[in-house]
């Protein structure tokens, strides 16, 4: 497999022959305002450009997942560019509702055992927050890849450390796992998504996998930087398990 961070939590997921995009938000930088509540009030959406061309992102490409329809995983440029019948992967049939109603025509609901040929996708549950702040986060979905030729992938989306993704680990026991970082916040309410705590959690409960870190450093509300990640790790004795890719990085496993 080969997993290429974008910007922000979209990536580009080569698997078992197949190109996945995951979380597509496309814009061009400085497009939205700023999310508000929250941190750089000054500084509009996404901070950064995107470092590949979007020609490059989606040509050749076999599906796409949406985790959840927040701006920053689902946006304007994303409905415009990518084709409309193109293989859509969504968490739950309101997500399906509204792409339907954008225009795309092969929209399909994310299961435990769903398939798209001989890989396997398999839903799995997150928590975009804790305590009140979930009731305005909604709804959200990792994923977990499977394949007889390939490693398990775990992608977290949009989720802090909890019961939930302690349980994927123990059921499915990936070898690779994405956490969306940042630990992005409103100024009240907490962390929306992994820490540098949640993310040594993670590692606590996989030593053996690696643990890629993205969702950084690219909408305003973001409070856990780069540099400060990879301090901690490094502090931790565990820079070579946990990776902190710079836009348009990519690894091969």
């Amino acid at each position: 497999m080969n997993i290429q961070q974008i910007r922000n939590a979209t990536v580009v997921v080569q698997y078992a022959g197949k190109k996945f995009l995951i979380d597509p938000f496309l814009a061009d930088k400085g497009t939205y305002p700023p999310f508000p509540n929250s941190l750089r009030q000054d500084q509009n959406n996404p901070l950064v450009g995107l470092p590949i061309s979007i020609d490059n992102i989606i040509s050749n490409l076999d599906a796409v997942i949406v985790t959840h329809l927040h701006l920053d995983h689902w946006d304007a440029a994303a409905k415009e560019v990518l084709p409309k019948d193109i293989k859509m992967f969504v968490q739950n049939e309101a997500d399906a509702a509204e792409i339907l109603k954008a225009g795309f025509q092969n929209v399909e609901v994310l299961t435990k055992s769903t398939s798209f040929e001989d890989i396997q996708l398999i839903k799995t549950k997150g928590e975009h927050g804790r305590g009140e702040i979930l009731k305005l986060a909604g709804q959200v979905c990792g994923v977990v890849f499977k394949h007889r030729n390939e490693k398990t992938l775990y992608f977290a989306g949009d989720t802090v450390w909890n019961e939930a993704v302690q349980e994927v680990i123990e059921t499915h026991k990936p070898e690779i796992i994405v956490v969306n970082g940042g630990e992005n916040q409103f100024l009240e309410g907490g962390s929306l998504v992994m820490g540098k705590d949640d993310i040594y959690e993670v590692y606590k409960a996989a030593p053996h996998a690696k643990i890629i870190s993205v969702h950084m450093e690219a909408v305003n509300h973001w409070t856990l930087s780069r540099e400060e990640l990879k301090s901690f790790i490094s502090e931790k004795g565990i820079s070579s398990d946990i990776l902190v890719p710079d836009d348009g990085e990519s690894y091969s496993f």
